[in-house]
């Protein structure tokens, strides 16, 4: 989960019900070389066209104020002196009265003041830009206290900068298509020598007059080609949709331009896909892939450019038709019941009747390869967010990241299709690679390749489908993993909130699976629905609690808003960087280690940390294992997180009870929460050092993180001071039920459902730095250190638990 964008203002959707902000009444004080956060990232992004226009749109005025492009302006203006000059100059040297508009009313003969930014100044303004170009009031009047600058500094400074953004991306777009410019100019030049010398077909010499026509001649050789390209991605087509693709035939007895554009039709309209005549508007119509280049005897067809464009055109055809029948699928599974789900025997989960489901829906994605295992579950909950805020945040791939940091270990999107229509995401379809993990050694990555489509159904109704595109791309490598149509339905509901249903419908290989999490993963507590929703829920009312304008009773109410606001953002960083540690993402360059007297069920890895302020440099050396306890989850998530039981397992408390100095609550469960940790009074040896805790729970499980900090950092963060250049290595535990036990119905006192019935299955992870020389040698004594460590951990834990055996 991500903080940066929910505080700020502009156009886009209300994430939850305004709630008044009220100061806690202890401002922190101003600290050098700090960003400013720039709040949480789960509502609408604002737009910035609208400000680059009103900046265009000013034309002389903005250049009073120092935006680019001003040049022009002064140039047409006769009467400007010298000191008008300098107002064109970049963002970096600013007026220090005012802007051009108050300056347009000003006498043009009085000598103006400016005001160079320094160059601290200067990077701290640079900083904030790249996380929030557009910051508000609030925003501006703490970057302009802190940098010793007038608010209308800081604002112009920041149109400056828009601005002179917006004239380099015009630039660079205007050298590219010069480029194109050029190499259309030089293919027609080609063309035209190549009509002028025409060949005849028969004997190979020069064509006589009145043979055969330039035009025809030449259209004759590209209709051939083309026709040969045609056919093949024709066959392409039909292999990979299951069905013949009508052969492009033209009329060999009249090859006139009119007869071959019409053979060349490929049919973005007709190319089998007749039946999506109903649906199809809803994205933008493919753009024509036959470019004609000028020429003096007519439209000629550019066979190289052609070519490339038929198979892009026919790939996103064929994307589009996929993603329709997914949207068309999920939308049929979010609303139907029985008998195409049943209720399992418990009354717990809904679960999919097979049967059923092949008799209405043809497989997409095609056979279910040999050996997968299928899982297919549903839920629905009421979450606080709207539907326009949770479709951002999962059309976005950091922020979708950021909200799932359990489940999503990493996600690009590798191209964008449809940014969607009117300025809105309705019909934005991407491509996306992601990694799923379950927080396990024990559990292998999944790496799956799938389209992600958003559509808007009705007024306040949105829905957002995955599928694999394994069965329809030519150049896709085989994966343990296939997404089937799966994704949520949202409703908006009064008061912020929405009702989400969400599908999870995948086949996967468990070949690769421990024994101990097949009949999680078969259960669908792992990576099915209930984890999307559960983690969905938490999130949310984690940004709900932050918005709120009362502060908790628990909490520390010493800390600033702004103090408040570092330190979840520091804590999000370190369970973020558990999670990479434990399930060896390619986010970070682990290499596992094989060495003698590692067990069989631990992870050993290594990296190098190099030129990162969120880490010591050096060697960090993880170390993680799973095992199953006879204990249900949530007695063993409030042994861990108890402060007072700490001794018990942790060897950093060296045998002391641990103090909490700081806590920060995080929903109405009192388990999801950040704490600050400090080690008793005697303890001297632990004096200068602190223990920074986030433990976060829901009905899919629990986590438990922690990493030792400095005290004078955490003053720097309490304060509002940015969380970035704190350095940590974090450790902690996973907890899920076994997969043998249920939900209860009966809530914890805030209202969250406990898991019983069954055992508990731990993931212990340790990273630590075993030598500062990031070049440095990893010995032999220092993974049987951290082996030694994480065994010595795992007894401790069954011994408190009483579970030995």
């Amino acid at each position: 989960m991500s903080f940066g964008g929910v505080f700020e203002r502009g156009t886009g959707a209300r994430v939850v019900s305004e709630i008044p902000f009220s100061s806690l009444g202890m401002p922190g004080g101003p600290i050098s070389q700090t960003r400013l956060v720039s709040g949480l990232s789960l509502g609408l992004q604002p737009d910035g066209r609208s400000e680059m226009n009103r900046m265009t749109a000013i034309g002389g005025a903005a250049a009073a104020g120092g935006g680019v492009g001003s040049d022009s302006v002064n140039k047409n203006n006769n009467n400007n002196n010298k000191d008008d000059e300098n107002e064109s100059r970049s963002g970096s040297d600013n007026l220090e009265g005012g802007s051009g508009d108050d300056l347009e009313h000003e006498n043009p003969r009085k000598k103006k003041r400016y005001h160079r930014h320094t160059p601290q100044q200067i990077q701290e303004l640079e900083a904030l830009f790249k996380e929030c170009p557009h910051p508000d009031e609030k925003q501006r009047m703490e970057l302009s206290r802190r940098l010793c600058l007038e608010s209308r500094q800081v604002k112009f400074w920041f149109q400056n900068r828009r601005t002179q953004m917006k004239t380099q991306i015009e630039r660079h777009e205007n050298s590219i298509l010069r480029q194109e410019n050029d190499k259309l100019r030089a293919e027609n030049m080609s063309i035209r020598d190549a009509m002028r010398n025409p060949i005849c077909n028969s004997c190979g010499g020069p064509a006589m007059l009145g043979e055969v026509s330039l035009e025809e001649q030449h259209l004759r050789i590209e209709n051939a080609r083309l026709k040969d390209e045609l056919d093949r991605v024709c066959a392409l087509a039909g292999k990979f949709l299951g069905r013949p693709m009508p052969s492009l035939q033209p009329n060999h007895h009249t090859n006139t331009p009119t007869n071959i554009n019409a053979s060349l039709e490929l049919g973005v309209g007709s190319n089998g896909f007749n039946g999506l005549s109903s649906v199809a508007p809803t994205l933008p119509v493919v753009p024509d892939f036959l470019p004609v280049v000028s020429s003096p005897l007519g439209s000629v067809v550019s066979a190289s450019v052609s070519a490339r464009r038929i198979d892009r055109s026919l790939e996103r055809s064929m994307f589009l038709e996929l993603a329709l029948s997914a949207m068309d699928e999920l939308v049929k599974m979010a609303q139907m019941d029985e008998p195409l789900w049943f209720r399992s025997l418990d009354g717990g989960k809904d679960s999919l009747n097979y049967d059923e489901y092949q008799q209405l829906f043809p497989r997409c994605i095609g056979v279910k390869p040999a050996g997968f295992i299928s899982e297919a579950t549903r839920e629905t909950g009421i979450v606080i967010i709207n539907s326009l805020a949770l479709v951002e945040t999962l059309m976005d791939p950091t922020r979708w990241a950021d909200m799932f940091p359990c489940v999503v270990a990493r996600a690009t999107a590798t191209d964008v299709i449809s940014t969607g229509m009117a300025g809105t995401r309705n019909g934005a379809l991407q491509l996306m690679n992601a990694e799923l993990q379950i927080l396990s050694p024990l559990v292998p990555i999944r790496e799956v390749n799938f389209l992600r489509f958003c559509k808007q159904h009705a007024e306040g109704i949105w829905a957002v489908v995955d599928v694999s595109i394994d069965a329809i791309s030519e150049n896709s490598t085989p994966t343990s993993c296939r997404r089937l149509p799966s994704g949520c339905l949202v409703q908006d509901m009064p008061n912020g909130y929405s009702k989400v249903t969400w599908v999870e419908h995948a086949e996967y290989d468990d070949s690769a699976v421990h024994h101990l999490y097949r009949p999680l993963l078969r259960s669908g507590s792992a990576l099915g629905s209930p984890r999307w929703l559960a983690t969905l829920q938490r999130q949310s009312e984690c940004l709900a609690i932050l918005l709120s304008s009362s502060v908790p009773g628990r909490d520390h109410t010493a800390i600033t808003a702004s103090g408040r606001r570092s330190m979840l953002k520091l804590a999000q960083r370190m369970t973020g960087s558990f999670c990479t540690g434990v399930c060896a993402s390619t986010a970070h360059k682990w290499s596992k280690l094989c060495a003698p007297g590692i067990g069989e069920d631990v992870r050993v890895m290594t990296r190098q940390s190099v030129d990162d302020p969120g880490e010591p440099p050096g060697v960090v050396l993880s170390a993680a294992t799973s095992v199953w306890l006879p204990v249900s989850p949530q007695r063993v998530f409030d042994f861990l997180r108890d402060e007072r039981l700490r001794s018990e397992w942790d060897i950093l408390s060296n045998g002391g009870p641990m103090q909490e100095m700081a806590h920060i609550a995080k929903g109405q469960d009192h388990g999801n929460a950040v704490s600050l940790l400090r080690a008793s009074a005697g303890n001297s040896n632990q004096s200068s050092m602190l223990i920074l805790q986030e433990t976060c729970t829901d009905a899919s499980g629990a986590l438990v993180v922690y990493a030792p900090v400095d005290i004078p950092a955490m003053h720097v963060v309490m304060n509002g001071g940015d969380s970035a250049y704190v350095a940590l290595l974090p450790s902690g535990f996973a907890i899920v039920p076994d997969g043998q036990g249920n939900v209860s119905n009966a809530a914890t006192a805030s209202g969250s459902p406990r898991i019983v019935d069954g055992g508990s299955l731990l993931t212990v992870a340790f990273q630590i730095l075993v030598n500062s020389l990031p070049t440095a040698k990893l010995t032999v004594e220092s993974v049987e250190t951290v082996n030694n460590l994480i065994s010595c951990t795992v007894q401790k834990i069954k011994a408190a638990l009483q579970c030995e055996s």
